[in-house]
């Protein structure tokens, strides 16, 4: 399955649908959309960091959401209202405070339900500190 939109297509979509996404600074980039994928990049600031210098929960399950939400849109097109109807990650290990890069993978796309796996690591790290699965409704045409 391949794409319809590309990572500046749906960036430039998103700032003008969803510009709340930037609230605590731009500390997301679309990296790429590929065939059934997408890889998104957090350079979290202090705002996403909890006490003793780790990402924090919440923010890694935003990333992983928001990518998943990417992943989607980049393989449908333009459509703001799908939206989120389950998410469920697990934490495995501890970030550093460094930049988090999410790898999202499409397990199916239809007409109604999107269901994503997202696998997020540490940049430069094999390691995943968290895998995700996100379900999202799609819309009506």
């Amino acid at each position: 399955m391949q794409p319809l939109m590309t990572p500046v297509e749906v960036m430039a979509y998103l700032d003008q649908v969803f510009p709340q996404i930037h609230a605590n600074g731009e500390v997301y980039t679309i990296e790429a959309i590929r065939s059934g994928e997408a890889v998104m990049r957090m350079t979290p600031n202090d705002a996403h960091l909890r006490p003793g210098g780790t990402v924090s929960g919440p923010s890694m399950m935003g990333l992983a959401d928001f990518a998943a939400y990417v992943v989607i849109l980049g393989h449908i097109g333009p459509v703001a209202l799908a939206v989120t109807t389950n998410l469920n990650i697990n934490f495995l290990r501890k970030p550093g405070p460094g930049d988090l890069i999410a790898t999202c993978r499409l397990i199916k796309l239809g007409k109604r339900l999107a269901v994503v796996e997202c696998a997020i690591a540490s940049e430069g790290e094999e390691d995943m500190v968290a895998h995700a699965t996100a379900t999202y409704s799609i819309p009506p045409r």
